[in-house]
């Protein structure tokens, strides 16, 4: 049995309480507050988090991922417009990539939904990648959590774009949607992107520019994905065309999502996926520990440096500098 929960601070307490009246600037701060890198800050975060846990689960989390210039935002802007209308409550959570040289990021997704962003029941919170791999920022779980205490039910997590780590993603969403265009090349290619594997619909973006090259671009994905060995014996990935620009096809996209769902659902993939998405999300947080706590140990911050040096310069094997370091941590 765990132990009791901790009575949180009065200042937290403030936050769950804003959180769950869906207040928009306690669900912002809240984000801040998990987003944060301070020892101190992470202590309440998780503390946060844990009163927040019971109030969600209730949501969707759409994943959507594709290559720079595939309209991501657009399609998003126009997906989300379209589900409020319908009395939907929509968070996106947009990452960008932060620079390898300065580390900054432009965080510009929200400039670019600018009549969602301005919608009542929609929630934008733009955050830098910082380095994380998988297209996604470290604390993007945690902020679909938190989204989702905040009764939106719908949740879509943009990711990246640059690269196939970022099938990350679909570690964490309930349904992963890849966006292409028309004339991208050869879609017959796109099999050996392991990001195509894992898609659970893809979407063909900017059809009205060419609907032919849409339409056989559409065909070569299609028969591209049914050469592939399918993510669930229950579901076979659909390739759908659109013009998020147009706003045309949006309503049979969401069709698909529902069908997907509904799927998925009936099987009861839908939860044992969210069951395993638990478990990695735990080794995850354990293995980012152990590397926080291992470049914390004394001894390795001392000879950290020097260890490094000797790999730089050839004295020594990457292997056994790291056991050499590894070694530090064994209990005498």
């Amino acid at each position: 049995m765990s132990e009791p929960r901790k009575p949180l601070s009065p200042v937290d307490q403030t936050l769950v309480d804003g959180v769950v009246a869906r207040q928009r600037r306690a669900l912002a701060k809240t984000i801040t507050l998990i987003e944060s890198t301070r020892v101190d800050h992470q202590q309440r975060a998780r503390a946060v988090i844990a009163e927040l846990l019971p109030h969600s689960g209730r949501s969707i989390r759409i994943g959507i991922s594709g290559s720079p210039g595939a309209g991501k935002s657009t399609f998003i802007e126009a997906l989300g417009n379209h589900l409020l209308d319908q009395g939907h409550r929509v968070a996106v959570l947009a990452v960008d990539p932060s620079s390898t040289i300065s580390g900054g990021s432009i965080l510009g997704d929200k400039t670019r939904m600018e009549s969602l962003c301005q919608r009542e029941e929609a929630f934008i919170r733009p955050s830098p990648s910082a380095g994380s791999l998988g297209g996604v920022a470290e604390k993007t779980r945690e902020a679909m959590l938190v989204c989702e205490a905040a009764g939106f039910d719908v949740i879509v997590v943009e990711t990246v774009g640059v690269g196939q780590s970022e099938t990350t993603v679909a570690g964490m969403v309930d349904v992963f949607v890849l966006v292409q265009l028309p004339n991208a090349g050869d879609d017959l290619q796109a099999i050996k992107k392991g990001i195509v594997e894992i898609a659970d619909l893809v979407v063909i973006n900017k059809a009205d520019i060419d609907p032919r090259a849409a339409a056989l671009a559409r065909s070569q994905m299609q028969m591209a994905m049914h050469m592939l060995r399918p993510m669930h014996a229950q579901w076979r990935p659909t390739v759908l065309t659109l013009s998020a620009l147009q706003k045309q096809g949006i309503d049979a996209f969401w069709k698909e999502i529902e069908r997907y769902r509904a799927t998925m659902e009936g099987c009861g993939e839908f939860a044992d996926r969210r069951r395993r998405q638990a478990l990695d999300w735990m080794w995850a947080q354990i293995d980012s520990g152990l590397r926080h706590r291992f470049l914390a140990h004394p001894a390795v911050r001392a000879d950290l440096e020097t260890i490094s040096a000797a790999v730089a310069a050839g004295r020594t094997t990457p292997s056994a500098a790291a056991q050499t370091l590894l070694d530090h941590l064994q209990v005498r």
